[in-house]
């Protein structure tokens, strides 16, 4: 296998860049809702202009809560120690597993690297329960099947 540590190091770039990613995106739309908001001005048709406010705030209440989800993720992966060895699987552990290759850490999904394909996924996610704390060897259960730990 290849050298584990060095992929972990390139799964921890792959989430710090999902993450930046998330938030350029969910700024640009906050500033261009406050754009919006500022500039539209009143017209005869008072009912559409308020229509129109209305989902506005409702788009920049929508994007504070992607922000927030946004920083709780800069939150864990700030926790992660890719440099620590564990043979038990936690934040920031590289589990291979028999059906799929895990990175345990925020929900960014199918990341590949080195042609291979690993789930950066989190804690909280129902995969992410079920692998938390697990040894090499450990088994469980998962959508109707089993899944052996390699390590």
């Amino acid at each position: 296998m290849k050298n584990s540590l060095e992929i972990k190091k390139k799964l921890y770039k792959a989430c710090l860049f999902f993450v930046e990613e998330k938030h350029h995106t969910v700024t640009s739309i906050i500033e261009s809702n406050k754009k919006a908001l500022f500039t539209e001005t009143k017209s005869s048709a008072g009912d559409k202009h308020e229509t129109g406010r209305a989902m506005l705030q409702l788009e920049m209440e929508k994007a504070s809560q992607q922000l927030a989800v946004i920083i709780e993720m800069r939150e864990v992966l700030a926790k992660i120690e890719i440099q620590k060895p564990s043979n038990i699987s936690c934040l920031g552990s590289l589990i291979i597993t028999d059906k799929a290759a895990y990175f345990s850490a925020i929900s960014a999904g199918k990341i590949t690297i080195e042609n291979t394909d690993y789930y950066a996924v989190s804690t909280n996610s129902p995969i992410g329960k079920q692998l938390l704390g697990k040894s090499i060897g450990d088994s469980i259960p998962f959508n109707e099947a089993e899944i052996s730990a390699i390590y």
